[in-house]
């Protein structure tokens, strides 16, 4: 398979994760996390969508440019698998938090994503440290919703 070929599929399921789990938010945005109590520093909603579908598509990018360094490779299978263990998690915390209404255990889901991005940092840089540098934005972002989750569940 073509290399461009392997980040666009990988491209296109990030996405697809990141939709999927926009389903669970939408309702939410409006109803339940329209009510609860935020901190001063929480951005705007209009923010969280472009800055997801740059995350997704740069974690695609990532995960592609990783699968071309050949599918053969042992390493290159545990490194895309802890990816796809990480972005089930991504998924999962806005089911956890928006749909389930539970900041507490969505902040304990979201202590382990954080686990397992740095862990697909670390695996990722010896087969492409591209790779790995396209995931850095992705663990900031990830660390600041950490926060705001963390003060969330202590507000509400």
């Amino acid at each position: 398979m073509k290399s461009a070929l392997k980040i666009i599929i990988a491209v296109i399921v990030c996405l697809a994760i990141g939709g999927l789990s926009g389903f669970a938010t939408t309702d939410a945005i409006e109803g339940w996390y329209a009510t609860i109590n935020k901190p001063t520093f929480n951005p705007p909603n209009w923010i969280f969508g472009p800055v997801w579908t740059m995350l997704y598509i740069m974690m695609g990018i990532a995960a592609g440019l990783i699968w071309k360094a050949g599918w053969e490779r042992q390493d290159v299978k545990t490194a895309l698998g802890i990816f796809t263990v990480q972005l089930l998690l991504n998924g999962l915390w806005s089911l956890i938090f928006f749909a389930w209404e539970s900041p507490m255990w969505a902040l304990v889901e979201i202590l382990v994503l954080l686990a397992f991005i740095i862990l697909t940092i670390i695996r990722f840089k010896p087969i492409n440290a591209t790779a790995a540098y396209l995931l850095i934005p992705y663990l900031l972002w990830v660390s600041f919703a950490t926060v705001l989750n963390a003060s969330i569940w202590w507000l509400n």
